[in-house]
């Protein structure tokens, strides 16, 4: 067994893929991280390396796995839903097939951790779950040298999808109705992961008792949804609080939102696939694990129950509250810009030509003015482009105020303070490029 073994991370931007590529080269291990885009943060060494991985053919990744002469690949790329940019079967099991390919080609002895999802395929009802099943198939089949980990609801010190999500509901007084809170949801510490990892590094790679392994990777007790939340709760001290029961019409709603959202690029973990997957359940046999490794799993109580930071109740209480801030942008300006441009048009263009504005002036200040505000509005709405649309809006407001300080000062003092108001719009759109990031 040696610690010096090279190890290539895929998707190591990803909430489990940076935490192995940072613990692993903490144990010493030389760790080549690639992943599509790294947030700057995360970008701190120089083998975090930036690449097109879905665009890279067989040969392509078996000269990836060559060049830094690679003895341990783990697979951490996933997509949760079909959509803009993200597709179930090439993320799966199309890259999953090169992968096995490229690995096939080596000249050398490569191992394959892939990690995958527990459950059965009777179970599987969404194209995420098929699809992972699809590629732990493939793999089985490949002859080449693997083991399939099957974490189940990972918890970790980064936030992020799912856990994001049992933050904010442990922080804020709401509560999942009974259908949903009591499905089983065993959870699995994203350290104790990344020991199995290292645990398997080290093995020699002709070690068959764990060359074609697959195992779930979850604490022993059963546990549900609602239990897992009580114990963040416990964290956030927020135990004793008062809840208010979410309707189930309002969480379909929500699902229903976020699922449109996913056509603009908000990647949220309240779509469809999360609900039908959460309904299903996160459960498994860890025996197998526990008994090859020796690794004792992290029971909730100690992953979940650390006393929380200043900075976890400000995420927690914010995750929510971040959507109906943008949401809430995107109706101010667009909306606005409609009603002068469609609605009250006149209204609008008298209010230019009562301040002796020239005639041939009024109507295009009027429609350009009305059109940008429609333009904030949809730059906010697309996620590519919303920090864009937050800095125009910003922008756009002070030029606003201090236009009409210059030119209708009466305005600052008119009954409904329109004006004035525009500064809170202008917060608030600061305050949403202060939240905007995701990792």
């Amino acid at each position: 067994m040696t610690a010096s073994r090279n190890i290539l991370v895929l998707g190591a931007s990803g909430l489990i893929g940076r935490f192995l590529t940072d613990d692993l080269r903490q144990r010493g291990f030389g760790v080549v991280a690639v992943a599509r885009k790294f947030a700057a943060s995360q970008a701190t060494h120089a083998l975090d390396l930036e690449m097109p991985l879905l665009a890279l053919d067989a040969p392509a990744l078996a000269r990836l796995i060559g060049d830094h002469t690679i003895d341990i690949v783990i697979n951490c790329l996933g997509v949760l839903q079909d959509g803009p940019g993200s597709d179930t079967r090439a993320v799966h099991r199309d890259f999953v097939q090169r992968l096995l390919q490229a690995i096939k080609a080596c000249d050398r002895a490569v191992r394959l951790i892939h990690l995958s999802i527990p459950g059965s395929a009777k179970d599987d009802h969404t194209s995420f779950s098929a699809t992972k099943r699809e590629a732990e198939q493939m793999i089985a089949a490949s002859g080449v040298r693997y083991a399939i980990l099957r974490p189940g609801f990972v918890i970790a010190p980064a936030a992020f999808g799912g856990g994001a999500m049992v933050r904010a509901f442990a922080a804020l007084p709401f509560a999942l109705p009974a259908s949903e809170s009591e499905k089983p949801f065993q959870p699995v510490a994203v350290g104790d992961i990344a020991a199995t990892a290292a645990w398997l590094a080290v093995r020699d790679l002709d070690e068959t008792t764990t060359n074609a392994v697959a195992w779930d990777l979850m604490q022993q007790q059963p546990i549900t949804l609602g239990e897992v939340i009580a114990s963040f709760r416990s964290s956030f001290g927020t135990s004793d609080w008062p809840r208010i029961p979410l309707p189930a019409f309002l969480l379909e709603l929500g699902v229903r939102l976020a699922d449109l959202a996913s056509w603009l690029g908000w990647q949220s973990p309240m779509r469809s696939t999360a609900m039908v997957e959460l309904r299903r359940g996160v459960r498994g046999d860890p025996s197998a694990w526990i008994s090859i490794t020796g690794i004792a799993p992290t029971e909730l109580g100690h992953a979940a129950q650390r006393a929380a930071t200043i900075q976890d109740k400000w995420f927690a209480r914010l995750y929510l509250i971040k959507a109906l801030i943008l949401a809430s942008l995107v109706v101010f300006w667009s909306v606005s810009g409609f009603i002068a441009l469609f609605v009250s048009y006149d209204a609008a263009a008298g209010i230019l030509r009562s301040h002796h504005f020239p005639p041939s002036l009024v109507a295009p200040i009027t429609v350009l003015t009305s059109l940008m505000d429609i333009s904030v509005g949809v730059l906010i709405a697309f996620r590519r482009t919303c920090a864009i649309g937050l800095t125009f809006g910003i922008l756009a407001s002070l030029g606003y105020m201090a236009g009409a300080a210059i030119l209708t000062p009466d305005l600052w003092i008119e009954p409904l303070g329109a004006l004035v108001k525009t500064w809170p719009a202008i917060v608030l759109m600061l305050v949403a490029l202060a939240i905007l990031d995701n990792r």
